[in-house]
């Protein structure tokens, strides 16, 4: 019989769809599920982004450039000179999804068995991409009495060998919600700077700040020309995760053009997808703005909710639309199994993420849960009630 290759065997399952068998059998026998689990928004996507694919009038849908069209990387430029991130049209390219640019960054910087540090619980995707690389995820963990904010610098030098090609952080956080200060950001461009290391941030969160606090990118940090590297997405900020387009952002010359040879190989982004996304950076602040409004009293609620079941630890986002949740039971994915399973409260049930799927050091996170708070405020109750009602139900 053939074989499977080791990389395959080793590719880790989504800690955010493994359970969808379990959730599609609740529903099949008549139980409402309430999706806790997956960071799909219910907030609309812009219409000008809808009208503009309504409108195309094109006769051939034809590939687009390898790097993305003209017009919307210069567009994008644009968006970030907005945001105090001064950056050419060349400096970007286009791709399909975030998770396309996480791929050809990790390709182009790393070979086998080198090393990339990140501090965790992080983006479970971040273990597949790694493993598809060959590279080795070096985890630095951060703690949910901190809030999950940034390790010490300390713990990240102790990790540094010669196999270290850059550390990656997400800001804001997925799945904590933790937004990293400028006086973290520095932290870091020290130390790759020291090292002569990248530094990735995966800012796809940008949008969704929350306290009046602002995200600080490393793009603006001055001294890392040949450091930084941004990874970004339209799937979040104007609700399109459909559309799979995102982008890779870099003044490392030598690393746009190497990665670009990745790109080529894949031959283009999806030409529908980039029109529409293209149109999306004409969306007006008031959008952002409602969205914001809204992800704040959701977080709010949610977060308050949480608080009144006793045992429940929880951290308080500061930005994106997560929070880490740590329950008093022994496994987090038996329990979640268990909710869709066996138990419903007047025929509804919750699914939610355990959160063992976003550490890469074995054992750590067994008791907490990711919560996306991407629904509206009343189901968030109706979800937390129901948590709190299974909880009591439960035996670990």
């Amino acid at each position: 019989m053939p074989t499977i290759s080791r990389k395959g065997l080793l590719m880790p399952e989504s800690p955010i769809r493994k359970l969808v068998p379990f959730a599609e059998g609740a529903k099949k026998r008549g139980v409402k599920v309430i999706h806790l689990n997956i960071g799909q928004p219910d907030i609309k996507t812009p219409q000008i982004a809808i009208d503009a694919i309504k409108n195309c009038d094109m006769d051939i849908l034809a590939y687009s450039r390898t790097e993305g069209s003209d017009t919307y990387r210069e567009k994008i430029a644009q968006y970030y000179a907005k945001n105090d991130i001064h950056v050419l049209a060349q400096d970007i390219i286009v791709t399909t999804g975030g998770s396309e640019a996480l791929s050809f960054t990790m390709g182009t910087i790393a070979d086998a068995e080198d090393e990339i540090i990140i501090p965790e619980p992080f983006y479970a995707n971040y273990n597949g991409f790694a493993t598809a690389a060959g590279i080795k995820v070096v985890p630095v963990v951060s703690h949910i009495e901190s809030n999950f904010a940034l390790p010490p610098i300390e713990e990240f030098e102790k990790l540094i060998t010669p196999n270290t090609k850059a550390i990656l952080i997400c800001n804001p956080g997925n799945p904590t919600g933790y937004l990293y200060s400028r006086e973290e950001i520095k932290k870091l461009a020290k130390i790759v700077k020291k090292h002569n290391l990248f530094l990735i941030a995966d800012e796809v969160y940008r949008e969704f700040t929350y306290d009046g606090k602002e995200h600080y990118s490393i793009l603006q940090e001055e001294g890392l020309e040949e450091n930084a590297i941004i990874v970004d997405s339209v799937s979040k900020r104007y609700s399109m995760c459909g559309a799979r387009i995102g982008y890779l952002v870099s003044r490392n010359k030598e690393f746009v053009k190497t990665a670009l040879k990745f790109a080529q190989a894949r031959l283009s982004p999806p030409t529908y997808a980039q029109i529409a996304s293209e149109a999306a950076l004409d969306t007006p602040q008031e959008y952002f703005d409602d969205v914001k409004k809204e992800y704040v009293a959701r977080r709010n609620v949610l977060i308050s909710e949480l608080k009144k079941i006793e045992g429940i630890k929880v951290a308080e986002p500061q930005g994106a639309f997560y929070c880490i949740a740590e329950l008093p039971i022994d496994n987090s994915d038996t329990f979640a199994q268990w909710l869709l399973e066996d138990f419903n409260v007047d025929g509804e049930t919750v699914m939610v993420a355990p959160a063992a799927g976003f550490y890469a050091t074995e054992g750590l996170g067994t008791k907490q849960i990711r919560i996306a708070y991407v629904l509206e405020k009343e189901e968030l109750i109706r979800a937390v009630y129901i948590i709190k009602e299974a909880l009591k139900a439960y035996k670990s």
